[in-house]
């Protein structure tokens, strides 16, 4: 059941009340202090040490967490290889049939798991509903193509009818994930089902920030059947926990900044495992001079402000073509504006909050530098403490130049700039520009034209006419980053087959690769090079 929140009315940018400061959160059916005790016990801690957890409605205390230590880690991994040698022998059919049971599991428990994103990310109801789906998708996706990606597959032999290949796919062993706090359901599990599915185990370790919700996924996946040990979580700093997590996996998946992304891939080359990486972007929408004006405003809300614009595919740089910019500007702005901020768990509200006062001090701190240098603010623009403490209100920017702070740099809040193009070449060249490569949106109604515009993006995902949740829920596609946005690709075969080893078996018959009795070394190199001349004109591979 969905639990009952402090709310104001429905008010625009406009003044609103705030949150009642005695409303303790934990009276949410999904934060009873039994139903606390049960999620906490599932990290491996014995250090005694416990951390509180905030939400950002209003700081509250939310939960203690139990924090996990060095040997912890190695026991984590302990109990996950032993269960990973049993998962492993698992048939494709019951991982299959738990994965299908996950995704029952999860929409039937929506609206408790919806309560704890909200709770411990501050976002809107409506954007926490993004989290639940996503993991059902996934779950169902990967239930459903098990075998079309891990079933062995027959190869070309080097001599037609003799030589039999197979590629089998095998589990790496323990996957170690490193998830963030900005779709904390989604990002705790999305990775890792692809991972169990393929026959390993996880270890994981969530943010800080948003603990309870990873922690109630796992709890999920015990219920819907999944061994517990399979599934190990630990609780700490990245700076304790990260180099213990790598020396003892067997591949690491990791989502976060950049700067961290690249340290973790230096010390994954140094264990010489394979990791895959979504990092920071900055990235772009172009409105072509034929988009429909009134469904490219109603996307940019969407692509600039979805979780207060802390998704790493949302976008911060918008570029217009001259032909529509001025309509489309007025449809954008008044859209805009019109947002509702409300803070509470329940439906209604257009944009909740930002996680912590980091996130709030970044944002508040790019737009004055913008203003300062001469960008105008068209919408928004300033913090909204009157309807919790780091609410900042969805702001559109215009003028911003390259000596501003939040021209090339990752703001990661509800802050878009808006350039004006007349080339659309040189609108794909500012695009392309900075170092990052993860998502792109092109609006425009010639779709063939737009794709093939889409072709000259350096960014892994690209949607046409929509902000991001096409690729994003398209789970049969790859995504990922190109150049500083990351490496590796979550969705599909590859989100699969990264935490895979191929093993290729050949099995030979009649015909050895040695001459036989009686025959020189010179003349067995003749006779296989006539047959070689005579596979090329047989049109052999």
């Amino acid at each position: 059941m969905s639990a009952s929140s402090p709310s104001s009315p429905a008010s625009g940018l406009g003044p609103s009340g705030p949150a009642d400061p005695e409303h303790d959160p934990r009276a949410s059916y999904a934060l009873e202090p039994e139903r606390i005790a049960g999620l906490t016990d599932l990290v491996v801690s014995t250090s005694g040490e416990s951390v509180p957890t905030y939400t950002p409605l209003s700081g509250q205390v939310l939960a203690m967490i139990p924090q996990t230590t060095p040997a912890d880690v190695e026991e984590a991994y302990r109990r996950a290889r032993a269960a990973q040698r049993e998962w492993a022998r698992t048939s494709l059919e019951h991982r299959s049939a738990l994965m299908l049971k996950l995704h029952d599991l999860v929409l039937d428990r929506q609206d408790e798991i919806m309560d704890l994103i909200c709770w411990e990310s501050g976002k809107a109801r409506k954007h926490a509903f993004d989290e639940p789906l996503h993991i059902a998708l996934t779950a169902r996706y990967y239930a459903r193509t098990a075998h079309d990606h891990l079933d062995t597959e027959r190869k070309i032999g080097v001599v037609p009818g003799l030589t039999r290949v197979e590629l089998n796919r095998v589990p790496k062993g323990v996957v170690g994930i490193i998830s963030p706090w900005n779709y904390p359901f989604t990002m705790a599990l999305c990775d890792g089902l692809p991972a169990l599915m393929a026959g390993n185990a996880v270890v994981t370790k969530p943010d800080a920030q948003t603990m309870l919700t990873a922690l109630f996924g796992a709890q999920l996946l015990r219920e819907a059947g999944f061994p517990e040990d399979l599934w190990q979580v630990v609780a700490g700093p990245g700076r304790v926990l990260g180099g213990e997590m790598i020396s003892r996996s067997d591949y690491i998946c990791f989502t976060g900044s950049t700067a961290t992304g690249k340290i973790i891939a230096k010390q994954c080359a140094e264990q010489l495992i394979g990791c895959s990486l979504e990092l920071g972007g900055k990235n772009p929408i172009i409105i072509l001079r034929d988009a429909d004006v009134d469904r490219a405003a109603e996307g940019a809300v969407r692509a600039s402000f979805s979780n207060a614009g802390q998704l790493c595919v949302s976008m911060e740089r918008m570029f217009v073509a001259d032909q529509v910019y001025d309509r489309f500007l007025e449809k954008f702005v008044a859209r805009t504006k019109a947002m509702r901020l409300q803070p509470g768990l329940e439906w209604g509200s257009d944009m909740g909050s930002l996680i912590s006062q980091d996130q709030l001090d970044t944002v508040t701190a790019h737009v004055e530098d913008a203003v300062a240098k001469g960008a105008r603010v068209l919408a928004g623009g300033k913090p909204r403490p009157d309807l919790g403490p780091y609410y900042y209100e969805p702001t559109i920017l215009e003028g911003v130049t390259p000596d501003m702070t939040c021209f090339g740099d990752e703001t990661f809040g509800p802050v878009i700039a808006l350039y004006r193009f007349s080339d659309e070449a040189d609108a794909v060249a500012r695009a392309n520009d900075g170092e990052y490569g993860l998502n792109a949106s092109i609006y425009s109604q010639d779709g063939k034209r737009a794709r093939a515009i889409a072709r000259h993006i350096k960014c892994g995902t690209v949607n046409i006419n929509e902000a991001f949740a096409a690729t994003f829920a398209s789970l049969d596609a790859p995504m990922g980053g190109m150049r500083q946005s990351g490496m590796g690709r979550r969705q599909g075969a590859e989100g699969i087959h990264r935490y895979t080893e191929t093993q290729s078996v050949a099995t030979q018959r009649l015909m050895r690769f040695a001459p036989p009795p009686g025959v020189s070394d010179k003349m067995f190199a003749k006779i296989f090079t006539a047959n070689l001349r005579l596979m090329k004109k047989l049109g052999a591979k």
